[in-house]
Parts: C-alpha cells; structure tokens; sequence
C-alpha cells in the first residue's frame, strides 16, 4: 500500500520540481546571458547634481564587475519625471536603469496631474544607495549671514524673496515650503531643471536662497562662492560639522532629509536585478567609493529590493500627505 502512495507522490513532486524550473528558467537564462550590451543609466536630472554624480561613481566602479560599461543618460525635466517616464517605457532586460530620488519617485505622482508612470508599479527598486540631507545656501555676498538674518530679510521683502529648487515637487521645493510654513512667510518659488541649473542661478544673483543637495552644493561652499546657513537634517552633517541644522535654530522639528536609488523597468528578471545589487552594493563597500560618498554628505545604505521597495511605498504615502496639506499642484 505504501508504494503504491508513494509512486503518485513521487511523481506530484517531480511535476512540481519540473514546473517550477520552467516558471524560473526563463529569468535564469536572462541572467545568465545578460548584460549583452552597455547599460543605460538615466539621469533624470541635469549633469552636476547629486543624482548625476552618483550615477556616474556607479559607471566608474561597477562596469568591470558586470562586464559591460554603464553609459549615463541624462534627461532633464518636470522633476525628474521625464527620464524616469522614458525609463519605465525601456524594455525590462537589465539593460536599462535610473536613478530614482525622494522627488521622481515618492513625491512627484502627488504634485503632477500626469507623469507617465507609477512610481512603484512601473519600476522594481534594485538599491537604495543613501540618504543625504539639504542646505541652506546664500550668495557669500549677499550681507546675508545666518537664519535669523534670512528670516528677518523674508518678513521685511513679503513675497519676493526668491528661492530655487530642481523642480517643483523635489525635496528643495519642500524644504522651500517648510521653511515658508513654519516661519509664516511667503517667498517666491523658481524651479529649474535640476541642481546645477539652480546653483548657478544663485551664484549668478538670479534668486536668493537655495535648500539645495549637500552633494551639489558642498563644492560652491568650499570655493567660497556660496555660504551654508543651516542644513536640513535633525543632526549636522559630518561634511559640513560645523553648520548647523534649522531645527537648531528656532525651527524646532524642522526635518527634509533626501534619498537616492536605482531602479529597472517593471519586469525585469529577479536575477538581473539580485546581479545588479550585488554589484552596487560591492561598490558601496570600496573604501574609495565610500570616501567620496560620505565627502559628497551621503550617508550610505545599500538596502536591496525588498527592503528598499518598502521603504519607497511609505515615502509615497507619507509625501502624499505633506503635498495635500501644502496644498502643491501643478495643472
């Protein structure tokens, strides 16, 4: 009696096993013949800001390991929709990424009436690379030379103080929009297409203040052309120690803190992007590469799928409620 249960267990088993081989085959194969040509990295932001900058210590560390170069792609626009719509459109065989942020990728689907993708359907998270805070930034020349001096300028200039942001909806535009809430002022918002646009305009005496990237905005600092005021996170940041944050600084509770990370084509095969985050997240362990990070103000992650794609869905719910209590739209 026994064998003769056992023989259709057995075979149940082996149909079983047999099933599962061809549901997996196909994303094994992929992987194992992938990458077959360059990697497209999509900036969705102009050269020189954090996501560019990024990107670009990816190409330079993880095209040997993959066996294929990494070519970056920058494309500019609304926010960082516009690369991350043409990414979501790519063919989901590994041979395309982008680098997502707080603003393509938590924050941008509340603000605009289209966008071209959802944010986590669209896409499957591969790393997240880090965190990082804003700063607040003034033309060295400006006479302006702390908060409280910045604040009592906002009050006296009503609502034409300027400030920049890489577009509307992005962490700056938020820090903006905090900062305007919690001090009971009005300021006049410009976006531009991305960090180093933005920065130049400041530097430029376009606009009077940024919330800008620590990334973008440290090089300016430290050449003198800009002065940090204050940065956005609850704590100083270890490349700028000696600014403090604004909720130091009469703005208690006051937080924005950004993050950047990388993500495929909705249905690419689980094992080019497992391939893919091992090979970022190898490159985040190098000490060279974690010394220009953590000099850019990034304080490093390399949480994988999983944990990033988690993360990324509260992002989109808590950002959601921010938007609609600030009440950010774009027709």
């Amino acid at each position: 009696m026994n064998a003769t249960w056992q023989g259709p267990r057995a075979w149940r088993a082996m149909a079983w096993a047999f099933a599962l081989f061809a549901l997996a085959g196909p994303g094994v194969h992929a992987a194992d013949e992938w990458p077959r040509q360059p990697i497209s990295y999509i900036v969705p932001f102009a050269p020189g800001g954090a996501t560019d900058i990024l990107g670009r210590v990816y190409s330079q560390s993880i095209g040997n390991s993959l066996g294929a170069p990494i070519v970056i792609e920058n494309r500019p626009g609304t926010g960082g929709s516009l690369g991350s719509a043409q990414a979501a459109r790519a063919k989901p065989d590994g041979h395309t990424l982008v680098g997502g942020t707080i603003s393509s990728h938590a924050i941008n689907v509340s603000i605009y009436p289209s966008i071209g993708y959802d944010p986590v359907q669209s896409f499957v998270p591969v790393i997240l690379t880090g965190t990082l805070p804003n700063v607040l930034v003034v033309k060295a020349d400006s006479g302006i030379e702390s908060v409280e001096q910045l604040i009592a300028r906002a009050r006296e200039k009503k609502d034409n103080l300027t400030y920049g942001s890489s577009g509307v909806g992005s962490s700056q535009h938020l820090a903006g929009e905090l900062f305007e809430a919690m001090v009971g002022v009005e300021m006049l918002h410009v976006p531009y297409k991305g960090s180093s646009p933005s920065l130049q305009a400041l530097v430029a005496g376009e606009i009077d203040l940024l919330f800008d990237n620590i990334t973008s905005a440290v090089p300016l600092i430290e050449g003198g052309q800009l002065r940090a005021l204050a940065v956005t996170s609850s704590e100083p940041s270890d490349v700028l120690p000696d600014v403090r944050p604004l909720a130091q600084q009469g703005l208690d509770g006051y937080e924005v803190v950004s993050w950047q990370g990388v993500f495929a084509p909705a249905g690419t095969p689980r094992p080019i992007v497992d391939k893919l985050h091992k090979a970022m997240h190898e490159a985040l362990q190098q000490p060279d590469v974690q010394k220009r990070l953590k000099a850019l103000g990034l304080t490093i992650s390399g949480a994988g799928p999983d944990e990033f794609g988690r993360f990324q869905k509260a992002e989109v719910a808590k950002w959601a409620q921010v938007v609609r209590k600030a009440d950010i739209k774009v027709e």
